[in-house]
C-alpha cells in the first residue's frame, strides 16, 4: 500500500507539471519527465508498458522524495484520468524498487 500511494504522489507531481507552463524539478524530475510517463499510467487506452525514455526519468528521480508526496494524490488521479493500478506499476515495470522507508 506504502509503494503505492508513492507512485500515485509521483502522479500528482507528474499531472500537476503537466499542467503547467514550466516547471523546476520536483524529485529529481523535469515536467517533461514526468510527460514521459503519462501514457503508461493512463485510464484510457494506455501504452501496454513505460517507455525506455519514462524508465530513465524514473531511474533519476528521488524516489524517497516521491514518498513524501504519496498523502495528496488521489483527487489528482481522478482529475488526469490516471489509474493508480498502473501508475504503482510504473517503477516495478522499470525495474526499480521504493525505498523500504516509503510508508
Amino acid at each position: 500500500m506504502a509503494k503505492a500511494q508513492a507512485l500515485a504522489a509521483l502522479l500528482i507531481a507528474m499531472l500537476a507539471l503537466a499542467t503547467m507552463e514550466s516547471a523546476d524539478a520536483i524529485c529529481g524530475m523535469a515536467n517533461e519527465d514526468f510527460k514521459l510517463c503519462q501514457p503508461a499510467a493512463s485510464v484510457s487506452d494506455p501504452t501496454d508498458s513505460p517507455s525506455a525514455e519514462c524508465c530513465a526519468a524514473l531511474g533519476k528521480a528521488d524516489l524517497g522524495c516521491i514518498c513524501r508526496y504519496k498523502g495528496v494524490a488521489g483527487i489528482w488521479m481522478r482529475i488526469y484520468h490516471i489509474d493508480p493500478s498502473r501508475a504503482m506499476a510504473l517503477p516495478g515495470k522499470c525495474g526499480l524498487t521504493m525505498p523500504s522507508n516509503c510508508s
